[in-house]
């Protein structure tokens, strides 16, 4: 079981009061990322002799504070995970795990300690903490996952719980980019982003399909912040949702890096906790009007959560208690969509604009007029795959359901699934 989130949480505290603001080394122009943190990205790195650095960014401009090179740590390391402000776990090439106590001020980076709390076993070619009590690991395409339950774990009594969750992930960078969420890129140079839900059990969506194959290290501290490293240049970017599985909304800052060279470390590690991912509440839509995808999916989950009956010719309030929507397949889409009329499998595509199925996003639609049945796409499962989260008014026999299925074969609420047409309402925002 996981730590309660206070538990889960308490290391978040320690960075408001140990961060301290140096001088401004790179100008910036106007970017500015909206991310909540508590104050400026840290990242952890060991260079190639060894030695631990420790780097500051401001985290709304990208401008990179300053950077201080510590000591050797006295082993060779091979992955690092950064659990706290002051406290990082790295891997040994000899497969030791190793908990670094470190301490910093504006101008020095030291070590109070380095402690093996595991000997042998870690041979992780990769390591991430997502700030909120899980360790994840890859070795040999498996993704291994640990529950740490202290802000200084000494061995297996704080690091345990041990799973693997799978296996497929040939992957060539990982970062953690929140609770249960990692990102990574591969080699073909895309961009996945994944939550982990349990062994066996996990959604994995494609943000970007190619533009990626030049990073050879990932960080994020959380909130949407993912720095990436490229030819010793370190570029920064921001995904105003990162919980969305949608690429669509990443900001590129390419004539604004944090530095366009000089990043010569071996490894690096983001304290994943340092920054959070606040939603907006965008203005809620008018009838027939602009409408958020959020909105959409809130929308959707007032009737799944309430089960409202299936019928061809009874009508049923929305969230809002003002209107009414026929409570059949395509009136709650239209329900959803908050168009000013309940309309038909057949009338659906005069309000949208048809899509590719690769390029569905929360809020989008299945039609099939053919068949007579539409759903309301909520979320890509494995958007590699195909399959995918949907909504729907199924029948008089099961009411309201969210379930899963793939958009390219098999079926959709008991229909083919090559009878559906993607569907994007013209006034989605």
């Amino acid at each position: 079981m996981k730590l309660s989130n206070t538990i889960r949480r308490t290391s978040a505290a320690l960075a408001v009061g140990a961060m301290s603001l140096g001088l401004v080394t790179v100008s910036s122009g106007a970017a500015q990322a909206v991310a909540s943190c508590t104050g400026n990205v840290s990242i952890y790195g060991t260079l190639s002799d060894g030695k631990l650095t420790y780097t500051q960014v401001e985290p709304n401009t990208g401008d990179r504070v300053k950077t201080l090179i510590g000591p050797n740590l006295g082993f060779t390391p091979k992955a690092m995970a950064t659990l706290n402000f002051n406290t990082v776990l790295v891997t040994s090439t000899a497969g030791d795990l190793y908990r670094v106590d470190v301490q910093t001020n504006n101008t020095s980076l030291t070590v109070a300690g380095v402690a093996k709390i595991w000997d042998g076993g870690w041979t992780f070619d990769k390591m991430v903490y997502d700030g909120a009590g899980h360790l994840y690991g890859t070795v040999d395409g498996q993704l291994h996952q640990y529950l740490v339950s202290q802000d200084k774990p000494t061995g297996p009594a704080h690091i345990g719980q041990h799973v693997v969750i799978d296996t497929g992930f040939v992957l060539k960078t990982l970062a953690a980019a929140g609770d249960d969420r990692i990102i990574a890129t591969t080699s073909d140079g895309r961009l996945l982003s994944y939550k982990i839900n349990g062994v066996n059990d996990w959604d994995r969506s494609v943000l970007k399909s190619s533009g990626w194959s030049g990073v050879d290290s990932l960080s994020s501290p959380g909130g949407g912040l993912y720095y990436g490293r490229t030819n010793g240049g370190m570029y920064w970017y921001h995904d105003s949702d990162p919980t969305d599985g949608d690429g669509s909304d990443i900001a590129y800052h390419p004539s604004d890096p944090v530095d366009a060279s000089g990043w010569t470390q071996s490894l690096l590690s983001a304290y994943a906790d340092n920054c959070a991912y606040v939603a907006p509440a965008p203005p809620k839509s008018v009838q027939g009007g602009t409408i958020y995808r959020n909105e959409v999916i809130d929308r959707a989950k007032n009737w799944y959560s309430r089960n409202v009956q299936y019928s061809q010719s009874a009508y049923a309030s929305d969230v809002d208690g003002d209107h009414s929507y026929r409570t059949d397949c395509s009136g709650f889409v239209s329900m959803a969509w908050h168009l000013t009329t309940s309309l038909t499998t057949q009338s659906l595509p005069s309000a949208g604009t048809q899509i590719s199925k690769a390029d569905l996003r929360p809020g989008d639609a299945l039609n099939s007029s053919s068949e007579g049945h539409v759903v309301l796409f909520a979320g890509w499962k494995d958007q590699d795959a195909g399959s995918f989260y949907y909504y729907s008014e199924g029948s008089p026999s099961s009411d309201m359901n969210y379930s899963t299925a793939n958009v390219y074969s098999g079926t959709i609420d008991s229909h083919p699934a090559s009878s559906y047409i993607a569907l994007r309402y013209d006034k989605i925002a």
